[in-house]
């Protein structure tokens, strides 16, 4: 028989072991996913946090090769979106955000040094945003967009399409990742969605292989018709296959109310 003060140290040394094997997983999975320290962090605790606060879940993981660069697309009905979208991976998505929200002091820090942010103009196309995102898809990584632009706050399904996701899908020459997000929180601002209980729930598609498009990033028709078919897919995991997606007029750009997101999309 142990006595009592064996009996601790043996409690002792058992809670001991099980933090060094808990922070061995933790070291061993960060580096396995890339993510630096204080992004590994935020992604366990923002983990927990859509879990309890938005009963947040996934029909299944995207399934993309180890290494493979895409482009994640979405509907976009909140300003958390990006969080349910990180949901269905573990590697790092990088988000195209508004250039605005990227230069606030503490925010921006956030946005451009943890979350791996890309700053871009609302104002039509931003070369050197697209340029950073190709080369991120080149080199393997995630980046995430939004077709429709801007928050949907309106009663449409879907809003008119961009075509920026295809034009950097093209230039990258990766797939492109359809999902739906329903039951996205949103009352007006920014901040509502994060302040808001609720129950999502994330339909993940199969990537989109646009092999056969390589080398026609500059013809506007195919551009045209790969929006369409990218919202089309977004409408049918959203369970309305009958839904006609449209095209943005070529002026338009994502406006800015104070509601609005802080993710942006590319494309003239």
């Amino acid at each position: 028989m142990l006595s009592a003060e064996q009996t601790h140290l043996l409690a002792q040394g058992v809670l001991a072991l099980l933090a060094l094997a808990v922070l061995g997983f933790a070291a061993w999975d960060r580096r396995r996913w890339g993510y630096t320290r204080i992004q590994y962090v935020l992604y366990v605790l923002w983990r927990g946090y859509l879990h309890l606060v938005w009963c947040a879940s996934v029909d299944r993981p995207v399934r993309l090769p180890p290494g493979q660069g895409a482009i994640l697309i979405a509907n976009h009905r909140s300003s958390v979106d990006p969080f349910f979208v990180q949901m269905t991976t573990p590697r790092v998505v990088h988000w195209m955000v508004a250039r605005e929200f990227c230069q606030l002091p503490l925010a921006g820090w956030i946005l451009r040094e943890v979350m791996g942010c890309i700053p871009v103009s609302r104002a039509g196309i931003d070369t050197a945003a697209t340029k950073m995102a190709i080369r991120l898809a080149q080199s393997g990584e995630l980046i995430g967009m939004f077709p429709e632009g801007r928050i949907n706050d309106t009663g449409e399904f879907l809003l008119p399409g961009r075509p920026g996701v295809a034009l950097i899908a093209l230039r990258a020459q990766v797939p492109v990742v359809p999902m739906f997000i329903f039951g996205a929180p949103y009352h007006g601002t920014v901040l509502s969605g994060f302040l808001s209980p609720a129950r999502v729930r994330v339909r993940v598609g199969e990537p989109i292989d646009l092999s056969t498009y390589f080398g026609q990033e500059h013809d506007r028709r195919v551009l045209e018709e790969l929006t369409l078919r990218f919202l089309k897919e977004l409408a049918r995991l959203g369970g309305c296959p009958q839904y006609q997606p449209r095209l943005a007029p070529r002026r338009w750009m994502p406006s800015a109310p104070a509601g609005s997101s802080t993710t942006a999309s590319t494309g003239s």
